[in-house]
């Protein structure tokens, strides 16, 4: 059986999916995540069904750090292989920049390109091609296809990508890319099995989860996106504060004294629910909990999405359809029943039971706006670039 892995590579963690390749048909086999690489390292594996296969921790003090991990993985693999063939590795890479508006074959010239992409970056591009370094020091002869979070978003036009900055900064790549390009380009491919309407139409898709963003499609291709030069702009999200006045960094500079590492530490990993909350980054805690600061970073979410529905509906010039995704997205009954409140003046009118179900429509025969909870799923996404690469 011939096997194609998708790998993820985080800061702290990676997260993996194995899919056997059976002409041009992809079956999930097999997924996991090693976390916690520099703290307290854990395996854990499942099958589709959700069988665990492994669920391991490393001795109290123990770290891996990624090369060490990427040797596990492998090693763990071929022990539990059988007779499958590793026939191509596909990659999550955050930043593809100017250049890159497709999947592409990594080899000497591509992960020089992306490793100059870095400083656009920086918190993520590292992780993505250390994996990819690894798995070539380790499997040189291994075909491994790098596919980008901002490869989706190629299709917006000029002036949704701009920034009204000169152009000696501009020209340094300094521009809005957008990401989260894999959910999106998954939703769009499955939306017409859902909705011709949305498929064909105006919709705006809501990929909420600890990372955050909404996008515009007509007509399925991207044209405006709420996230820009990096992966903090835009919506309130688990731990990053979302949009910010560029003001407030500059006083973070000269009243707080902070210098770009602590800022970078507050947008980043200190914000968002976490920060508004003390509480959680998670919203299903925030949701449970009665604390007055939790409810305080929920109406805040829901807040900075209403006010982006109506930003995007106006780049659109209207709107068809809504589409949810990603973990909250998917889950958080309440938030999807907020947020569709708060969009009445659009025409969306829900249905609490089919909210309540998680859909797949949750708005009523009433409503002018069609709105579904569709599942993403990053992980096929990248396995089919990766099929189709390797047949090119």
């Amino acid at each position: 059986m011939d096997v194609i892995l998708v790998i993820n590579s985080g800061s702290s963690s990676i997260k993996f999916q194995a899919f056997s390749v059976n002409g041009a048909t992809l079956d999930p086999i097999a997924g996991g995540k090693l976390e916690e690489l520099y703290t307290a390292p854990r395996l854990l594996v499942k099958r589709h069904d959700g069988e665990v296969i492994d669920d391991r921790r490393w001795p109290a003090g123990e770290r891996l750090g990624h090369d060490d991990a990427i040797a596990f993985l492998f090693d763990w693999l071929r022990a539990h292989a059988g007779a499958s063939t590793l026939v191509a590795v596909g990659h999550r890479v955050v930043h593809g920049g100017d250049r890159y508006a497709e999947p592409v074959r990594v080899d000497t010239e591509v992960l020089a390109a992306l490793e100059a992409l870095v400083p656009l970056a920086p918190l993520h591009q590292p992780h993505n091609l250390a994996a990819i370094r690894s798995i070539t020091a380790r499997n040189p002869l291994v075909p491994q296809i790098a596919c980008f979070d901002t490869a989706f978003h190629h299709t917006q036009p000029a002036v949704a990508t701009r920034y009204a900055l000169p152009p000696d900064i501009t020209s340094r790549g300094v521009r809005r890319y957008g990401f989260h390009g894999l959910s999106y380009e998954y939703v769009a491919s499955v939306l017409p099995q859902f909705s011709e309407r949305a498929a064909r139409g105006k919709t705006v898709v809501l990929h909420l989860g600890n990372g955050a963003s909404m996008t515009a499609l007509d007509q399925g291709r991207s044209v405006a996106s709420t996230m820009g030069f990096t992966a903090v702009e835009g919506l309130v999200m688990g731990t990053r504060s979302g949009s910010l006045d560029p003001g407030v960094v500059l006083w973070m500079i000269e009243q707080a004294q902070m210098d770009a590492h602590a800022i970078g530490s507050v947008l980043y990993k200190r914000s968002g629910l976490l920060g508004v909350s003390g509480i959680s980054s998670d919203m299903r805690t925030l949701l449970a909990s009665d604390a007055p600061a939790a409810a305080e970073a929920v109406d805040l979410f829901c807040y900075r999405i209403s006010r982006e529905l109506g930003s995007l509906a106006a780049a659109l010039g209207g709107l068809d359809a809504i589409v949810f995704t990603a973990g909250i997205g998917e889950y958080a009954a309440p938030v999807r029943e907020r947020v569709c409140r708060a969009a009445a003046w659009l025409g969306v009118s829900l249905d609490a039971g089919a909210n309540a179900r998680h859909g797949p429509r949750i708005s009523d025969a009433h409503s002018a706006v069609d709105v579904w909870v569709i599942p993403t799923n990053e992980e096929l996404m990248i396995a089919r670039h990766t099929l189709e690469r390797l047949e090119a």
